[in-house]
């Protein structure tokens, strides 16, 4: 079975009754959360139920990577569903069958006692189970229930589950003949479109119609059959059982479910005595839409049932040193390279600031090279390095996608900065692109209590061509997010820093009926100016370096480097494939080959000439030194290249909208480098002569600034 979650379980089984197998898998099984405060011990264990079968286990992606860090989590794909046993008929779905299931998989995870947690249908059988088991049951957290209480529902009760489809739309499809003779995929898409009722829920409706295609018309009509109490199947009264629980219950319900009313969450809490929470303005998925206030509600309410020891340390404001988290982005080096530059420049103009790191690996080994301390629960974070590998093809990304697709990893990584920031008051939070604590600090903007400071070289999400009409629309959604949530809590940023100048800027529009994207960003953001990692090497220091660094002075060098990721892999080779051609027609010619933190040199033909590294810590000085470089297009090196003046040809990633606009345009700005299409470059021969004549490539670039660090530094420090 697949949670989607941010990283794998611990561990998987298969519990079985009647004949029936249930696929569960347990997260959190190994560790306690040491890494916030030393004092939390692990809280009881959650039990996450399957839902309707119309999707499997995986809707709970953005809550398991959170709550498994400070509990046992335990989650299963519903019979029906997933990688569970799939019966036929409509007794197999009762709901006495699915709320028996959980105790047998509790029994067979080995869950003496548990927190059960579940959503819409699955919250009846977790009533059932609480009423018939309750010394199995520590208490019960109810989302969107959707669970068989007597509230009436005029738009749904207008139409039938069985007889005849009488050719309405909308609820009207909610009907067995119309799943089994007519168009249940139109039936999918009214459903989700009215559980994901939320403005700008693009990604959350897309994944519930990928994960809904594992179920069919008559598998689905079989499961709401049995809930029913269709084909003689009998249903206990849920509002009996609900008054029977014993256990704690806490009831989450969003004010615009269009698929159950809130009236249900209330009329629930009311029949338990449980506490209900409200969510103006949530629909039917908040755990989805919202998932960074469930993950709280959920372990706030456990941790009333279940109060931890905890040892903590307040000291006096005017006793603190000054203090900053610094986030920097791991998908590339080249943030935290002028990250670094910028603590100096922060250090120097603020002494005794403490800076803390907050970020993964292929940056850590970084930092704590250059003496930085990196904040232990790092180690929490997911990777999106790993991520961004897995969505790469040959030498193609569709940056905009791989981030869309990275919702649960930004998630998972926003709660590890939560824990962070509530366990150590910092002055100021630096976030160098860290999507994710922008876009969840706008979402829960109460949860800001520090100035709070974010950088980034580009704005606005552009759609590649062949994405179409149906890319375009969904790159103007999520601008049009940004902006709306920009203009409504411009409070949540006390600093929006654009790492360069306002001509570096697209000139294109966020999309259509909004605004320019330079006239906006000029309105709102300030301009450092380009941050380099280390100043520019001119002429007279460059033979000197040269030396310095082991070559000869006659030693003519092409460095080619792919970034921290390792999405170059194949562009290294198609060089390498060029390299021979290369020599015979420029004798002196050699290379230095930097495959970077994440690609095995020892993967890559040995040649001659050619040097082959991994990581290079001093690659900015082999850069500014070389006779001509082979790069990606990503910015920093490019940009590196350019304020050193170096020849060098660059080839942007397919589909990468960020290297293929964003940098090409400051490239084009700078007049810097060659820009050479990935065709060109799988052809050994054409290679081969690009690299020869870019060695006399005219070298007439507009200066970069070399005060950047210093300029960005001035404007963070005002906010300590």
């Amino acid at each position: 079975m697949g949670t989607g979650a941010p990283r794998p379980p611990d561990r998987t089984g298969r519990a079985e009754r009647d004949g029936i197998g249930l696929a569960w898998a347990s997260y959190g099984d190994q560790h306690i959360d040491q890494h916030i405060d030393q004092h939390i011990h692990q809280g009881p264990p959650l039990l996450l139920l399957p839902t309707w079968q119309i999707i499997d286990s995986r809707f709970w992606k953005a809550q398991v990577g959170y709550l498994s860090r400070h509990h046992r989590v335990v989650t299963y794909d519903g019979r029906g569903t997933g990688a569970s046993s799939r019966p036929r008929g409509a007794a197999a779905y009762s709901g006495q069958e699915c709320a028996d299931d959980v105790i047998s998989v509790m029994d067979d995870a080995g869950l003496e006692r548990a927190v059960l947690v579940a959503m819409s249908c699955g919250v009846a059988w977790a009533i059932s189970a609480a009423a018939a088991h309750p010394d199995r049951v520590l208490g019960l957290v109810a989302i969107a229930p959707s669970c068989g209480l007597d509230v009436p529902a005029p738009a749904r009760e207008a139409h039938a589950f069985e007889g005849p489809w009488a050719g309405h739309a909308g609820w009207g499809t909610y009907n067995r003949d119309y799943w089994l003779e007519g168009d249940f995929t139109g039936f999918r898409e009214f459903f989700f479109g009215e559980m994901c009722s939320e403005p700008h829920s693009t990604k959350q409706l897309e994944d519930m119609l990928d994960w809904s295609t594992d179920t069919t018309g008559e598998l689905l009509a079989d499961a709401t059959a049995g809930r029913l109490g269709c084909d003689g199947v009998l249903c206990a009264s849920v509002e009996q059982e609900a008054a029977q629980v014993e256990c704690p219950v806490l009831v989450v319900h969003g004010t615009d479910d269009r698929i159950r009313t809130c009236a249900v969450g209330e009329r629930l809490a009311e029949l338990t005595g449980g506490e209900l929470l409200l969510l103006e303005g949530s629909g039917h998925g908040p755990l989805a839409r919202d998932p960074v206030r469930v993950n709280l509600a959920v372990t706030d309410f456990v941790a009333k049932l279940a109060p931890r020891r905890r040892r903590r340390t307040w000291v006096r404001a005017g006793s603190r040193p000054p203090r900053a988290l610094y986030l920097s982005s791991p998908i590339g080096l080249g943030h935290a390279r002028r990250d670094l530059a910028v603590a100096a420049e922060l250090r120097r103009q603020h002494p005794g600031l403490q800076i803390d790191w907050l970020t993964q690996h292929p940056v850590t080994p970084m930092l704590q090279a250059a003496g930085e301390r990196v904040h232990p629960a790092s180690a929490w974070l997911a990777s999106e390095s790993a991520h961004i590998e897995s969505e790469a093809g040959e030498h193609d990304l569709h940056a905009f996608q791989a981030i869309r697709r990275m919702d649960s990893i930004l998630v998972n990584n926003f709660m590890v900065f939560h824990d962070v920031v509530d366990e150590t008051a910092y002055d100021l939070v630096v976030g160098d692109e860290s999507w994710d604590v922008d876009h969840f600090l706008h979402e829960n903007p109460e949860l800001k209590r520090f100035a709070f400071a974010w950088l980034t070289d580009f704005v606005g999400w552009l759609p590649m061509p062949e994405g179409g009409a149906a890319e375009a629309a969904l790159t103007s959604d999520y601008n049009a997010e940004m902006l709306e949530q920009r203009a409504r809590f411009e409070r949540v940023r006390d600093l929006s820093l654009f790492v360069g100048s306002e001509d570096d800027v697209v000139t294109d529009s966020f999309g259509p009926g909004l605004p320019g994207i330079r006239e906006w960003t000029a309105e709102h953001y300030d301009f450092s100016g380009y941050i380099t990692g280390l100043d520019p090497v001119d002429e007279t220091r460059r033979e000197e370096l040269r030396s310095r660094l082991g070559y000869r002075p006659d030693q003519r060098i092409c460095v080619v480097t792919v970034g921290g990721s390792g999405v170059g892999t194949s562009l290294l080779r198609r060089v390498l494939d060029a390299v021979p051609l290369a020599r015979r027609l420029c004798p002196d010619l050699e290379f230095l080959v930097v495959t970077g933190p994440r690609i095995d040199p020892a993967g890559l033909p040995e040649l001659p000439g050619v040097t082959l590294r991994g990581y290079l810590p001093d690659l900015p000085h082999h850069l500014a030194v070389c006779d001509l470089a082979v790069v990606q297009g990503g910015l920093t090196t490019c940009m590196e290249l350019t304020a050193n003046r170096r020849p060098f040809l660059y080839v942007p990633l397919r589909n990468h909208f960020e290297q293929n606009f964003h940098v090409r345009h400051r490239l084009e700005r700078h007049r810097a480098g060659r820009l050479l299409d990935y065709e060109t470059a799988t052809d050994p021969e054409a290679l081969a002569h690009a690299i020869v004549h870019g060695l006399a490539m005219d070298v007439d670039y507009r200066p970069v600034e070399s005060d950047g660090a210093a300029r960005a530094a001035s404007l963070l420090a005002r906010l300590l």
